[in-house]
């Protein structure tokens, strides 16, 4: 079967209706020109999916008007043909309304899914009819069964991609360039899903028409309304995420590449903690939990997010919940962690008692989850990095105090964490970070720390994927980190040639092999490092 007869075979199963195909690289098919009828329903931002686990998935679209999100799975070999007979699967989905209130998002929590199967998914909205309109074509592969399950003997191997900083510091979507082509790069590595470790929009960087380069090139953003100015009410919040999903890339990218998604400053004001009463002139409105409850409920309707608690509406300080563990079958764990809404005032980090980053049910949570984890790698993704210091003028922004002397302030937290993972003989944790703008490689070892009550460990750095560049930051040397490997652009360099934009690629094979690579934003490769599994 072609692959044109097999998408029209997928269409047919919704009813006839537009189209837009997407080929196995995420580039648009040439004959796939979606022949729109002005009274059906549109697609406008694409669509994604999160949080994908052995069984379950999020389904995202935002629609052009009223309307209710359908999906269509099926079961697919590695050429992309449907399976019949054992194997096979195919379900209809529905999931919410697309309404003003939630800015025309809607999303689908697909549950009981087989696990280790690769799905394409044809996704759009029905009218109050039933009439479906525009659809468009995606995939995604749910992660390798548990021992003991359906299929548990298939592959454990799998890959996935992080990186953070989308859209900052004015550098936006150049059509010139082909956009964000950052985001290219990653799809090109046919990843199984992508970590955006936060920043996953510039809520308060103006995005200009054009921007002089140093070297006196010209950079042309496309520009909307929303972005024009710092954001301060909802609906430039969610312009926000609008702006950053007309790109091609990062459309393209999605509706292949399930995103496990983190939120940190930048998707409110740069460097905020709840409570703050910010002093940019820029700004009407200066208390921060307001600008936060609306940069919250933006993100958490743009987000294919799964926990229950972050799919419901609200403020985002209420019982809605953003930090999460995803199982990726039995190799890997991932937790999600959020470093922002739980954060004590930015200050020099000295106090002699422990300031919160995570926050007491948080932490609880994570010790908690780690120790039950019976996956041979526990990753744990961190928002803000763990020992590099991050000036917020005098005061931290992060974690580290600058002081290399015992822990103080939010390193008493850290110091908890990383006492609680040796006392409880967990073993292979990792993190993973972005947030300042260039890549790294960190080995913590107790040997050359402070602080001894640990097991040394490894943390890898990998960002902006389109945004300015800086760095590298001096180290924090508490916890005893060495640096392996560091690179960074120039300062403030833009996009243009890639160099000074990063990500990383992690790929985990049938040995349990943990192989980290670091690489620009051409998808060339900086450094790599293998790791083993401890027994």
């Amino acid at each position: 079967m072609t692959d044109i007869s097999r998408r029209k075979l997928l269409t047919g199963a919704l009813g006839a209706s537009a189209l837009t195909l997407v080929g196995p690289t995420g580039a648009a098919l040439a004959s796939s020109s979606p022949r729109l009828v002005r009274s059906r329903l549109g697609l406008t931002s694409g669509f994604s999916m999160g949080d994908v686990s052995t069984s379950n998935a999020v389904l995202w679209a935002r629609s052009s008007g009223e309307g209710r999100l359908r999906a269509q799975l099926r079961a697919v070999d590695e050429t992309g043909e449907i399976i019949r007979g054992r194997g096979s699967f195919a379900r209809t989905l529905h999931g919410a309304y697309a309404r003003e209130a939630t800015d025309f998002t809607a999303k689908i929590n697909a549950q009981h899914l087989p696990a280790g199967t690769r799905f394409a998914v044809t996704i759009g909205f029905e009218d109050d009819n039933g009439t479906l309109g525009e659809t468009q074509d995606g995939w995604f592969s749910t992660a390798p069964a548990l021992a003991g399950r359906r299929n548990h003997d298939a592959s454990r191997a799998q890959s996935f991609v992080w990186s953070g900083d989308t859209a900052g510091q004015g550098w936006g979507i150049n059509e010139e360039i082909g956009g964000m082509r950052a985001y290219a790069a990653m799809h090109a590595t046919k990843p199984d899903f992508f970590v955006h470790s936060g920043d996953t929009i510039y809520a308060d960087g103006p995005i200009a028409a054009e921007v002089v380069e140093p070297d006196g090139q010209i950079w042309r953003n496309l520009v909307t309304e929303e972005v024009s100015k710092v954001a301060e009410t909802l609906d430039e919040y969610r312009g926000r995420h609008r702006y950053n999903l007309m790109d091609r890339n990062v459309r393209a990218m999605y509706s292949e590449v399930p995103v496990i998604a983190q939120w940190d400053d930048h998707e409110t004001h740069n460097n905020w903690w709840p409570g703050e009463i910010i002093e940019d002139e820029r700004y009407t409105v200066r208390d921060i939990n307001t600008l936060a409850a609306r940069g919250r409920q933006a993100w958490q309707e743009y987000q294919p997010i799964a926990d229950p608690r972050a799919l419901r509406p609200g403020t985002g300080f209420e019982a809605a919940r953003i930090y999460r563990k995803i199982s990726r079958g039995p190799a890997l764990d991932l937790f999600a962690l959020d470093m922002r809404s739980y954060k004590s005032e930015n200050t020099a980090g000295m106090e002699g008692k422990s300031t919160s980053i995570l926050g007491e049910d948080q932490l609880n949570w994570l010790v908690d989850s780690l120790a039950k984890s019976k996956a041979t790698w526990k990753v744990i993704l961190n928002d803000l990095p763990l020992g590099i210091i991050v000036p917020d003028g005098k005061a931290q922004e992060s974690i580290s105090n600058a002081d290399h002397g015992a822990p103080l302030g939010r390193e008493l937290e850290l110091a908890r964490l990383l006492k609680a993972v040796k006392d409880r003989s967990i073993k292979n944790v990792v993190f993973l970070t972005a947030d300042v703008h260039y890549c790294a490689a960190h080995h913590y070892s107790p040997e050359r720390a402070a602080f001894r009550e640990f097991n040394e460990f490894w943390e890898f750095v990998a960002g902006p994927v389109n945004a300015g560049s800086f760095g590298p930051n001096q180290m924090d040397g508490t916890f005893g980190p060495r640096v392996d490997f560091s690179l960074a652009g120039t300062t403030n360099q833009s996009p243009r040639d890639g160099k000074g934009q990063f990500f990383g690629h992690v790929d985990l094979d049938d040995q349990d092999l943990f192989t980290v690579t670091l690489r620009n934003g051409l998808g060339d490769i900086v450094y790599t490092k293998t790791l083993e599994p401890a027994k």
